[in-house]
């Protein structure tokens, strides 16, 4: 098993990072450009990812009262993640998003990995920011 992890600290009150965080249907907004969520009947959803042109049967959930979302492959356990906000003293929120691949043929690579785990905590902060009216900081 291999895991990653990232954490950033957005300028924002951690509910309004949350909300946007677990809204299934602007996933697209903050994931990497080429993964695309589809929402089935709770908490079942469907990944479709670019680069293979495939269809994974995912689950997705949201844990509000936590702040946390939570996902994995539904048929083969081959991948879980999970994302968690967390507020700091100052009014800020600090975000961290973990990966688990249980499966090598899953796993992209640290290189991989870190680079879109960087860019999708870029873009929710930016969604956030163009949600809230927050400068990025």
């Amino acid at each position: 098993m291999t895991e990653y992890e990232r954490s950033r600290t957005m300028p924002s009150q951690p509910e309004q990072v949350y909300d946007q965080a677990a809204n299934v249907g602007q996933l697209g907004t903050w994931l990497p450009g080429e993964l695309h969520v589809r929402a089935e009947e709770p908490p079942a959803v469907t990944v479709h990812e670019d680069g293979t042109g495939r269809d994974t049967a995912a689950l997705l959930r949201s844990r509000p009262e936590q702040m946390r979302l939570e996902w994995g492959t539904r048929d083969q356990g081959g991948y879980a993640g999970w994302l968690q906000v967390a507020g700091l003293d100052s009014g800020a929120s600090e975000v961290t998003v973990h990966l688990s691949f249980f499966d090598e043929g899953h796993d992209p690579g640290s290189r991989a990995v870190a680079a879109a785990l960087d860019e999708s905590l870029r873009r929710l902060e930016e969604q956030v920011r163009l949600r809230t009216g927050h400068a990025a900081g």
